[in-house]
């Protein structure tokens, strides 16, 4: 239906002269410029002043009240009909009176999952937005989305086997019924968050922010591991900022206490943490100008040289200087314009910054341009020559270590295209080099260059994580406790060296990566390495008799060591005296090993170790065995003729 605000509606005000507009009541046009947000320079002074100059047309004032992704919703949907065939398909009648309304209001692809009961064929499940059922074959349906049960749902699996009992797949999760919908379980294990973005800030310990397809944006302590301890407390470690479909996220990390993110289509806010304040800070064009278009999951980025500047983008790059509070348009239109579709296509998917020049900017589309510019958007270049034309870019990012160098990851998987598209370029995107080769057929969501280690690349693509040591000539799978799935956002702690992966559909994992990032060419040619490993505190009850009823806590220090080829390796531990207290040896393969110290001391000296200790009283444990006292030692690691060592530290 057309919308009536103060007596204009927008069919009138389209169809209406520049004559007829002028001639309104003064308070009627401001009725309807405060109405709809006008800002305060299209006041109804400047208003009627552009429209005499012929600067604007009426038409125009309605423009300006919609977005380019509104049509996506605006459209007139009709209700959802349920037909069924008793002759195998032969005939079909429809179930029901009117339109099932509600059921869905968009997508209708999206939706529109039936089953039925195989106890009963008059008792059919119907998943839209809500989930209804219906117990009279269709003529009436009742709505059975618990309290505890997300919205859209897009699976339900009815047991051939018991009545009553359902699993339900939505966008929240999973959920059991076993009485048809009346109460509901819902199943947190395993975690299966699906994220878009993620991010993280400088605190100590620091936190990890996410957005999530349609539960919002979170955050809780990078400390906090998988547990489901927190039903007894009653606190969930992670808290909501912001609902909708989570998107990106930035923190100003002056005080990291301000974060800017938002959800779909460019609705992004301001957020103090502290108080829970939100500040829409969309962007929004010049009174005249066609509707901005905005991605699903619009891109922002905060600068690195000034926290009080952000970028956003539509189909333009957006810039301010002043926290989000105004705009203005950096570009033109940088995409190929605009296309009609289920989700609006035309628009910016990513933004990055030189860490080198400030101003230095690369843009992505979502239909195969990247641009660039050296001088804060007063002009740019297309450097999209040489790249597959018309795919999503996913990622144009600018090095951390060498100024002119960009890698660029594009997504085909629209156009049934699953080629993994990975490129770099040395010259600021003139010439780009295809890098992918050694990557399966999957399409890439993200490359992530390390922040500490130029040679690593993380590539996260449909089907898990890829990690390459030698700029994309080669390829690993990181799959030591990552599933295979769909990773979207990879990002490096530059503090803690921690990796962190936003997966769509098994939520965030995170990893330390400091002993890969220190793979550089002359560890890579030693024979064997050991690193130095931070103190750590001696574990308790070392040795002790355990409880049987307790679970068996596995007491180990795993020791990360590097061996250029295969072959068997002698283990020592030895004290500040190189008396050998521990020996062990293990088969090493090429690359990065850990050798799991379990804390005893099992050589023969270890009566003449005990007897040198002044201030520490050393015992046989209940197990019989000797454990190692708090100190500094040596772990020393031999093989092929060639040793290295490195400092254990107990405290």
């Amino acid at each position: 239906k057309d919308n009536e605000v103060a007596g204009l509606s927008k069919k009138e005000l389209r169809a209406m002269s520049k004559e007829a507009f002028l001639a309104l009541p003064q308070k009627k046009v401001e009725s309807y410029l405060d109405d709809n947000g006008f800002p305060e320079k299209y006041d109804y002074d400047a208003v009627k002043k552009m429209l005499k100059k012929d600067e604007i047309k009426v038409s125009d004032l309605v423009d300006y009240t919609e977005d380019a992704n509104q049509l996506l919703f605006d459209t007139p949907v009709i209700g959802a009909e349920v037909y069924r065939s008793d002759d195998e398909g032969k005939s079909w009648y429809k179930t029901h009176e009117d339109y099932l309304d509600q059921v869905y209001n968009s997508y209708g692809y999206y939706f529109g999952q039936i089953r039925v009961s195989p106890h009963d064929a008059d008792k059919i499940y119907f998943a839209g937005v809500p989930v209804v059922r219906s117990d009279d074959g269709g003529k009436t349906f009742e709505n059975i989305n618990g309290k505890n049960v997300h919205v859209d749902h897009h699976a339900l699996w009815c047991n051939p086997n018991r009545d009553k009992h359902i699993i339900l797949g939505n966008d929240g999760g999973i959920n059991i019924s076993y009485d048809d919908g009346e109460s509901w379980i819902k199943c947190n294990y395993p975690p299966v968050g699906q994220f878009y973005a993620i991010a993280y800030d400088m605190e100590e310990p620091y936190n990890v922010y996410g957005g999530l397809q349609d539960n919002g944006v979170w955050v809780g302590s990078s400390k906090y591991k998988k547990s489901s301890r927190w039903f007894n407390t009653g606190h969930y470690p992670y808290k909501e900022l912001l609902g909708g479909d989570g998107m990106q996220i930035a923190i100003d990390n002056r005080d990291n206490n301000t974060v800017y993110t938002g959800f779909q289509f460019g609705w992004y806010f301001r957020v103090d943490k502290t108080t829970g304040e939100q500040t829409l800070i969309k962007p929004k064009h010049e009174l005249g100008e066609r509707p901005l278009r905005f991605n699903w999951q619009t891109p922002i980025h905060l600068s690195k040289f000034n926290q009080d500047i952000l970028y956003l983008g539509a189909n333009k790059l957006y810039r301010s200087m002043d926290k989000g509070e105004s705009w203005n348009a950096i570009s033109e239109d940088l995409t190929k314009g605009g296309r009609k579709g289920d989700v609006p296509y035309g628009t910016l998917t990513c933004i990055d910054e030189s860490a080198f020049q400030f101003g230095k900017i690369f843009i992505g589309t979502d239909d195969g341009n990247i641009y660039s510019t050296t001088n804060g958007g007063t002009s740019w270049e297309n450097k999209s020559a040489g790249l597959p034309a018309n795919l999503w870019v996913t990622a144009a990012i600018q090095s951390k270590h060498v100024k002119n160098r960009v890698y660029a990851s594009l997504n085909g998987y629209r156009w049934d295209d699953f080629n993994a598209y990975l490129f770099v370029s040395d010259d600021e995107g003139n010439n780009w080099e295809q890098i992918g080769q050694a990557l399966p057929a999957e399409p890439i969501n993200v490359v992530y260059e390390d922040p500490k280690n130029e040679n690593i690349l993380y590539v996260g693509t449909d089907n898990g994580l890829y990690i390459s040591l030698d700029q994309g000539k080669t390829y690993a799978m990181m799959t030591n406790g990552l599933p295979a799935v769909s990773v979207h956002d990879v990002e490096v702690h530059p503090r803690e060296n921690e990796l962190i992966v936003g997966t769509h559909g098994r939520s965030i994992y995170l990893a330390d990566v400091s002993v890969i990032q220190s793979l550089n060419a002359e560890l890579q040619n030693s024979e064997i390495y050991v690193y130095d490993l931070k103190p750590s505190r001696l574990k308790r009850g070392l040795g002790a008799k355990k409880n049987i009823w307790s679970s068996d806590d596995k007491k180990v220090l795993s020791i990360p060591f590097y061996v250029k080829n295969d072959g068997k390796t002698k283990i020592e531990i030895k004290d500040k005296n190189d008396l050998v207290l521990f020996k062990d040896e293990m088969d090493a393969f090429a690359g990065i090993n850990y050798y799991e110290y379990n804390y005893k001391l099992n050589n023969k000296s270890v009566d003449k170790f005990i007897k040198s200790l002044k201030d520490q009283k050393v015992e046989k444990k209940d197990d019989g065995n000797y454990y190692i006292p708090k100190g500094e030692y040596k772990f020393v690691m031999s093989k092929a003729g060639q040793e290295a060592s490195g400092k254990l530290i107990f405290e």
